[in-house]
C-alpha cells in the first residue's frame, strides 16, 4: 500500500522512493519524457490536493505539512511553478508544431498545383518534347550563358545535341503554374512564321523551363531606340518588321481554332531571328477563349504600363476584347515609326508632352515630322503613324481589327484617313472649380470611381471617368 501511495503522490512527473523512515521522496525527471508527460497530463495536477489525505491515511510523510489545518504557501507556489513550466514547454514545442503545419499546408497547395499542371500536360497531345531538369542543365552547360532576366524568370542560351541553338526560359518557382500553362497552352499549339516556336518544355514541380529557338538579333527594342545596343535598321526594314508583327497577332486572334489574346505586346516581346524576321513571344499573360467570344472577363488588369489598353483599367469603356492587343500594337507601331518611346518628352518641338498627340497635330496641320529621311521613307513613316493613331483610339469600338490593320499597312498612304484625335490625357485637360475636368473641345470629364492595379514592380491608381459631350 505504501508503494501505491508513493506512485500516486509522485505520479509520472518524478522518480519515487521511500526511505527507511517511511518518507516519500520525489525527484524530478530530467529528460524530455518528463516534459512530454507533464504536458499530456497537466490537467491531473489538481489531483495533488487529494494526495495529502492518502499520506495521512498510511502514516507517511509526504513533504507537505499542515499548520492549523491550512495548506502552506509552498503547495500553491509549487502548482504555479508547474503551470508556468507547462506554458514554457508548450511555447517551445508549439512553435515547431506551427511551422510544421505551415509547411504541410504549403506542400499540400503546391502538390495540388503540380497535379493540375500534370493533368493539363497529360490531357493535351499537341505538346512538344518533354525534358527532365537534368537535361535542361546539360543543354545550358549549367546555366552558363545568361541572356536576360525579367519578372517571369531568367533566359539562358543553350544548344541541343543536334547543335541547334536555343533559348531556355527558366520560370520562377514562386509562380502558381499559371504562367507555365499559359505559355505551353498557347505556343505549344501555334505554328506560324511570326510567332516564336516552343521546342522543348520541362516541368518538375517548381523547376519549370521552356525552350525556344534562339533569336540571334535579340528583341526589337534594341534596334529601334538609340542606345547603341543593336543594328540601326533602315525604314523599309522597320516597316517589314511591323507587317510581320501584325500578321503574327492577327494569326493569334483569328488563325487558330481558338482565340488567343496576348495582353503584353511591346518591343521587348518581339524577337528577331538571324534574318530579322519578327516573332511574337512571351505568352505568360496570354489567355485562350473561343473564337465566338466578342468580349472576355478578366479579374485584374494585365499588361505593361505604357502599352496597356485603357479598357483594362477603365471599366466603363466596355468589355475587354482582342482590341486590347490592337491598342498595344498601335503603341508599338508608333515607336517603330518614330524610333522613340511614346512617353518621351517632346519639349524641343512643343510645349505638349504626350508624343502621339504632338504627332497627330503635325499631321492635321500638314506639317512635316522633323526626321532626316528620304521622301519614300517619309511616306512609309506617315502611313505607319496614321495606322498607329487608329489603333490607339480610346474607345475600343473605334479601333480596327488586326486584319484591317494589315490592309491599311499594305495599302497606299493617300488612301488613309486621319483618325479622330487621341483624347483625354492629362496634358490636354484643365480642372474646374467643381472638381470636373474639360478637354480642348470643352467636353466635361468627371471621375466616378478609383481602382488600383499592380503589375510586377509597378503600381498605378486609376480613376474611372464619365464623359459628357459639349
Amino acid at each position: 500500500m505504501a508503494s501505491d501511495a508513493c506512485k500516486k503522490y509522485c505520479r509520472h512527473y518524478f522518480v519515487c522512493d521511500i526511505n527507511d523512515k517511511h518518507q516519500i521522496q520525489c525527484s524530478a525527471k530530467n529528460d524530455i519524457a518528463f516534459y512530454l508527460t507533464l504536458i499530456a497530463e497537466v490537467i491531473e495536477v489538481i489531483s495533488l490536493f487529494s494526495i495529502e489525505i492518502t499520506c495521512y491515511k498510511f502514516n507517511l510523510y509526504c513533504g507537505i505539512r499542515f499548520v492549523d489545518g491550512i495548506r502552506p504557501l509552498w503547495l500553491l507556489l509549487s502548482l504555479f511553478s508547474i503551470v508556468f513550466q507547462c506554458m514554457v514547454v508548450k511555447f517551445i514545442l508549439g512553435a515547431p508544431c506551427v511551422m510544421i503545419l505551415l509547411i504541410r499546408n504549403w506542400r499540400r497547395r503546391h502538390l495540388a498545383m503540380d497535379q493540375n499542371v500534370e493533368e493539363f500536360l497529360q490531357s493535351n497531345n499537341f505538346l512538344p518534347i518533354r525534358y527532365s531538369y537534368s537535361n535542361i542543365k546539360k543543354i545550358t552547360s549549367g546555366f552558363k550563358d545568361k541572356l536576360g532576366e525579367g519578372g517571369y524568370g531568367s533566359v539562358f542560351k543553350g544548344r541541343l545535341r543536334s547543335g541547334h541553338e536555343v533559348a531556355v526560359k527558366i520560370l520562377k518557382g514562386k509562380t502558381n503554374g499559371q504562367d507555365f500553362i499559359s505559355e505551353v497552352a498557347t505556343v505549344g499549339r501555334i505554328h506560324h512564321v511570326n510567332v516564336v516556336g516552343l521546342i522543348v518544355y520541362c516541368f518538375e514541380g517548381s523547376k519549370q523551363a521552356l525552350v525556344y529557338d534562339f533569336m540571334h538579333n535579340g528583341s526589337l527594342d534594341k534596334h529601334i531606340f538609340s542606345r547603341g545596343q543593336g543594328i540601326s535598321l533602315e525604314c523599309k526594314e522597320v516597316y517589314e518588321i511591323s507587317l510581320g508583327v501584325a500578321r503574327g497577332i492577327e494569326y493569334l486572334h483569328r488563325g487558330c481554332d481558338i482565340q488567343i489574346l496576348h495582353f503584353d505586346i511591346k518591343p521587348n516581346n518581339i524577337l528577331l531571328d538571324r534574318d530579322f524576321t519578327p516573332k511574337v513571344s512571351d505568352f505568360g499573360l496570354a489567355r485562350l477563349y473561343p473564337t465566338d467570344y466578342n468580349t472576355v472577363s478578366l479579374t485584374a488588369a494585365r499588361g505593361t504600363l505604357g502599352y496597356m489598353a485603357p479598357e483594362l483599367v477603365f471599366k466603363n469603356l466596355g468589355g475587354v476584347s482582342y482590341k486590347a492587343d490592337v491598342y498595344s500594337f498601335g503603341k508599338l507601331l508608333m515607336e517603330m515609326a518614330t524610333k522613340r518611346k511614346n512617353g518621351d518628352v517632346v519639349s524641343e518641338y512643343s510645349s505638349q508632352i504626350y508624343f502621339p498627340l504632338w504627332i497627330y497635330d503635325r499631321l492635321c496641320k500638314e506639317l512635316e515630322i522633323p526626321m532626316e529621311v528620304s521622301e519614300d521613307d517619309r511616306k512609309i513613316i506617315k502611313k505607319m503613324i496614321i495606322v498607329a493613331l487608329w489603333c490607339i483610339q480610346w474607345n475600343p469600338n473605334d479601333r480596327p481589327s488586326m486584319r484591317k490593320v494589315l490592309e491599311m499597312l499594305e495599302g497606299e498612304v493617300d488612301d488613309l484617313q486621319i483618325s479622330p484625335k487621341p483624347l483625354f490625357y492629362a496634358t490636354e485637360m484643365s480642372r474646374r472649380d467643381d472638381g470636373t475636368w474639360t478637354d480642348e473641345g470643352n467636353n466635361t470629364i468627371s471621375t466616378t470611381s478609383t481602382s488600383a492595379i499592380t503589375y510586377e514592380d509597378f503600381h498605378l491608381e486609376c480613376t474611372s471617368i464619365s464623359i459628357t459631350q459639349a
